[in-house]
């Protein structure tokens, strides 16, 4: 029967006792540490949530005119594929033609060159008549040789135009992977920068909209024509900037529904007849630059190192942009971003 007894546990006491207790507790806090409050999103007051929000908008915004400098790439790369293709087209079609043409003529001699020169002409029954076929049918040797080469020089074209539509095709693959990732990209700032606010009480999110809004404030100080335009053009301009106020952003867009900021400045230079580039960075290089002092309702505006956000200058210290995704185009002061340029389209 003691065979069948359960065996005493024994107590650890002493130092290995307390080795032991200490152990246990490490074991228990390390696993505190990793179940409990680590995991926890770090808190931030309402004035990190804005700076953290403001970068990641200006980097989608970044995101945003690379991917209208990629989609410029992209809609000329497909305009010369549709270009290069619809000639090798006509190409072909007029080289069969040809080439049919060419294999008649080689067939009717073939069926006529059964009987040698002499025989031919012996057989006649009018030689004079025999002999003026001959000559023409020599200076039509001379066309089909012509033709010949012509066709050949025909068909190197083709080649030719083939191998340059292939070049663009790749361009064109290349150029729709760059707008993913430049979407991609957008995208993910973009989602990052509304977790971000979804963080904020009520309060907090209405206290960062009304700063983000503050750029209203005097928004009806500066009165369309208020401040004269120096030519009609810049007039126009500063119109359809004024015509688009309240419109939504929506990266990517020219209008005129809705905007980006490239886009209203495009849109609205475009509507006093002169063309814009897409983008910021190209934008900023057009026409003649000016300084701040300088600024006259029409200008184009730029901001950030990176040359990221345009608006149209309608003066006072006032501008008229897109600002950011979920916001719609208002009117704001120049001094509200950090001013890198202006420029003069006209």
């Amino acid at each position: 029967m003691a065979a069948h007894r359960k065996p005493r546990q024994r107590t650890l006491t002493g130092p290995a006792g307390r080795t032991a207790a200490t152990l246990a507790l490490a074991g228990a806090a390390t696993a505190t540490a990793f179940d409990g409050p680590a995991h926890a999103e770090p808190q931030l007051t309402p004035a990190q949530v804005k700076a953290e929000v403001d970068a990641l908008y200006e980097q989608a915004e970044g995101a945003t005119e690379r991917y209208n400098g990629t989609k410029v790439k992209a809609d000329k790369a497909r305009t010369a594929l549709t270009r290069l293709r619809d000639e090798a087209t006509r190409r072909t079609e007029r080289l069969n033609s040809s080439r049919n043409a060419l294999g008649s003529i080689a067939s009717a001699q073939y069926r006529a060159g059964g009987l040698g020169p002499a025989v031919q002409l012996a057989l006649s029954s009018s030689p004079e008549e025999y002999l003026e076929g001959a000559s023409f049918a020599e200076r039509a040797g001379s066309r089909q040789a012509a033709r010949i080469t012509a066709l050949r020089k025909e068909i190197a074209r083709i080649a030719e135009l083939r191998v340059r539509a292939d070049g663009r095709l790749t361009e064109l693959k290349a150029s729709q992977a760059e707008l993913a990732r430049h979407k991609s990209a957008i995208q993910e700032k973009i989602g990052s920068a509304q977790r971000l606010l979804d963080r904020l009480t009520a309060p907090q999110r209405a206290l960062y909209d009304q700063r983000q809004d503050g750029g209203d404030q005097g928004a009806g100080s500066i009165a369309p024509g208020a401040v004269r335009a120096p030519n009609a053009r810049a007039a126009a301009a500063v119109a359809y900037a004024y015509g688009a106020l309240g419109k939504p952003y929506v990266w990517g867009a020219t209008g005129p529904g809705a905007f980006d900021c490239s886009g209203l400045s495009q849109a609205a230079w475009r509507s006093a007849g002169v063309s814009l580039p897409r983008t910021t960075y190209t934008q900023i290089n057009t026409g003649q630059r000016v300084s701040r002092g300088d600024l006259a309702p029409g200008d184009l505006v730029f901001f950030f190192s990176g040359i990221s956000h345009v608006g149209v200058y309608v003066g006072g210290g006032q501008m008229i942009h897109a600002p950011r995704p979920g916001s719609a185009v208002r009117l704001a002061p120049i001094d509200q971003m950090p001013f890198a340029g202006a420029s003069r389209p006209a």
